[in-house]
């Protein structure tokens, strides 16, 4: 019998959360999906992985085997994915991710002076692939906005920067020179309540257990969007706000919240010398904000 890998990522998640309900959100499929997909996976394997009640998901001592053994099969197909990717990828290329805002210009131009001979070339990511672009091949480094998975990377800091709130143009605190986090207590914020802990830790919304719906955003336009429409805030590093300036929605300084932190991050089985090369050229540099 064939093993079905697509089934085994499935498991290790519910496996990780022990709860289908936060699987299938980090899945970004539906739970009913998810739950057809882990029964479909124990007939094959004619095995019982979780023990479900009403208080809690358990795994079975067969459940926790394929968890052991799930783990490095998962991680050994992903690494095979990334050799293949970037043996397909163009000699003599080299790729550097970078978050909205970023301005990344002054170390490509120093690092071309350094390998004239390479292609450079230019990744935009988001939120959801700043880190992926890594770990599938499409990008030698990534300089990404924490907080992010370090798990397998080398990370190093660059800069950090303040962060505003996002507000349509006629919200009642719209006006304001700049706010408190208390502020925006009563407020729905339209990202991961963990990428704002100083917000999570006074929201009403989720002291009251009742958190609204965030929709899944593809990029920052999408997301002002959302704000613009009245559907909630949005935290964002101030380059990033200023880079996507528009009428219907305004930019306040938050005074008590942490700063953006920025780094530049790969894949720390990688030894190649253009990056140890591109890492000494973008952190002695002086980075705008």
């Amino acid at each position: 019998m064939d093993v079905d890998l697509r089934k085994v990522r499935y498991f290790v998640a519910v496996a990780e959360e022990l709860h289908f309900g936060r699987a299938a959100e980090r899945l970004h499929i539906a739970q009913p999906v998810l739950s057809r997909q882990i029964r479909a996976l124990e007939d094959e394997l004619k095995v019982l992985l979780f023990v479900r009640t009403k208080r809690a998901t358990e795994l079975t001592e067969a459940g926790r085997q394929l968890l052991e053994d799930g783990r490095p099969l998962l991680a050994a197909a992903e690494a095979a994915r990334v050799r293949v990717v970037q043996a397909a990828r163009p000699a003599g290329t080299f790729t550097i991710g970078f978050m909205p805002g970023i301005t990344v210009t002054t170390a490509v131009r120093a690092f071309t002076k350094q390998y004239p001979e390479l292609t450079i070339e230019l990744l935009r990511t988001s939120w959801h692939d700043q880190v992926e672009v890594l770990r599938d091949g499409r990008a030698d480094v990534s300089i990404v906005r924490l907080p992010i998975d370090q798990q397998g990377l080398t990370v190093r800091p660059l800069f950090e920067e303040s962060r505003v709130v996002m507000l349509p143009t006629d919200h009642r605190l719209a006006g304001k020179p700049s706010l408190r986090i208390s502020d925006l207590a009563d407020e729905h914020l339209l990202q991961d309540p963990d990428a704002v802990p100083e917000w999570r830790d006074i929201a009403v919304e989720l002291r009251e257990r009742r958190p609204g719906r965030v929709p899944v955003f593809h990029n920052v336009e999408e997301k002002l969007e959302h704000v613009a429409a009245g559907n909630g805030i949005s935290v964002l590093p101030l380059s990033t706000a200023s880079f996507y300036t528009r009428p219907d929605v305004v930019a306040v300084p938050i005074e008590d919240i942490g700063p953006n932190h920025v780094c530049l991050a790969w894949s720390a089985g990688r030894r190649a010398r253009t990056i140890h090369d591109f890492a000494e050229i973008a952190i002695g540099l002086t980075w705008s904000t």
